[in-house]
C-alpha cells in the first residue's frame, strides 16, 4: 500500500471515529476514498461491507429486511452528466441540454448501458455488456464501467445508516435532494445540494438512477446474501429498477430504501422519461487502487 493511500484510509478513519457518537444509527465504520478515474470523472471507492437492505416499515416490495454483504466497488461521485456523457461521443436525448454539468436523462436503460461501455474503451478497460447479445447481458467478472446492482446503490445511498435517509429527518431533505418540493419542474446541476456521509452527490433526486436488476416486487424473499444481482429475467425489455427519486418525485419516493421497477425503453421509439439518469460503478483491484489514488 502506498503512503499516499495509507494516509488518505487513516484520516477517513479518523474522521468516521470523530463523528461515529453523533451517528447514533449507523450501522459500519465502512470508509470511502475519492479518486480520479483516468478520464477525469471523481468516484468513490467504497470498500464493501454488510447492511440490513430494505425495509420492514415501508411498501410491501421493501421487505423484508434482509442482510446483505457487498463485495469493494466504485461508484461515480455525481450522476453522468451531459459534460461526462459528451466524452463518450454518443447521441444524448436528455430534455434539457442548457448546463453541461446537469445529468442526463430521458436514457433508455440500453443507452445507459452503451455508454458504460464506451467510458470502459476511452480508459483501456474491458467492458461488461455484450452488445452483440440480446439484452446486453453484464459480465461482472470484468474490470469495466456498468449499472450498479440494487444492492450497491443502497448500501452507498445509506452511506453505514440504517433510516430513510442518511441525515435522519426527512425534514432535511431539502438541503440534500432536488425533489417535488424544490426542483421547479426540471433537473439541475449535480452537486447543488449537500452529499451524503460517504461524500457521494445527489444519490437523493435530480433524477432517478437506473439500476442493473430486473424488478420483482418479491424478490427480497429469496435474494442472495453476498452481492445479489436481481432475479433471472429472459425478455429484454422487462421493468428494471430505478432508486432515489427525482426533480419530480415525493420525499417519500426519495427514501434510501424505496423501489420503483420501469420499462426499460429499449423497444420503444417514443420513449421519453425526463426524471431517468444513472451512475457507473465498477470493481477494483488493491494495486489499482493504489494507482488511482497516486494520480
Amino acid at each position: 500500500m502506498s503512503a499516499h493511500l495509507a494516509r488518505l484510509l487513516a484520516t477517513g478513519s479518523a474522521l468516521f471515529l470523530c463523528t461515529c457518537d453523533r451517528q447514533e444509527n449507523s450501522t459500519t465504520s465502512v470508509t470511502p476514498v475519492e479518486i480520479t478515474t483516468k478520464s477525469g470523472i471523481a468516484m468513490l471507492h467504497i470498500p464493501g461491507g454488510t447492511f440490513s437492505m430494505g425495509s420492514n416499515k415501508g411498501n410491501d416490495d421493501e421487505g423484508p429486511a434482509h442482510p446483505v454483504t457487498l463485495s469493494p466497488f466504485l461508484i461515480d461521485k455525481t450522476e453522468v452528466t451531459h459534460a461526462m456523457f459528451t466524452m463518450a461521443e454518443l447521441p444524448d436525448p436528455s430534455h434539457w441540454k442548457d448546463d453541461p454539468d446537469k445529468p442526463v436523462e430521458s436514457l433508455r436503460w440500453r443507452d445507459a448501458k452503451v455508454y458504460c461501455n464506451e467510458r470502459s474503451l476511452m480508459e483501456g478497460l474491458t467492458p461488461c455488456y455484450d452488445e452483440k447479445t440480446s439484452g446486453m447481458p453484464c459480465n461482472f467478472e470484468t474490470n469495466g464501467y456498468r449499472l450498479p446492482t440494487e444492492a450497491e446503490w443502497e448500501f452507498a445511498a445509506r452511506a453505514g445508516t440504517v433510516g430513510d435517509y442518511d441525515f435522519g429527518a426527512a425534514r432535511k431533505l431539502k438541503h440534500y435532494a432536488i425533489f417535488g418540493d424544490n426542483g421547479q419542474k426540471r433537473t439541475h446541476s449535480v452537486g447543488s445540494k449537500k452529499a451524503n456521509r460517504w461524500g457521494i452527490q445527489g444519490l437523493y433526486g435530480n433524477v432517478a438512477e437506473w439500476c442493473h436488476d430486473a424488478y420483482d416486487p418479491k424478490f427480497y424473499q429469496t435474494s442472495s446474501s453476498q452481492d445479489p444481482r436481481g432475479p433471472e429475467v429472459g425478455s429484454a425489455d422487462v421493468k428494471r429498477v430505478i432508486r432515489g427519486g427525482s426533480w419530480k418525485a415525493s420525499a417519500n419516493m426519495c427514501r434510501a430504501p424505496f423501489r420503483q421497477g420501469r420499462q426499460t425503453g429499449d423497444t420503444d421509439a417514443c420513449f421519453s422519461a425526463d426524471y431517468c439518469g444513472f451512475r457507473c460503478v465498477r470493481r477494483v483491484s488493491k494495486s489499482e487502487l493504489e494507482e488511482l489514488t497516486t494520480r
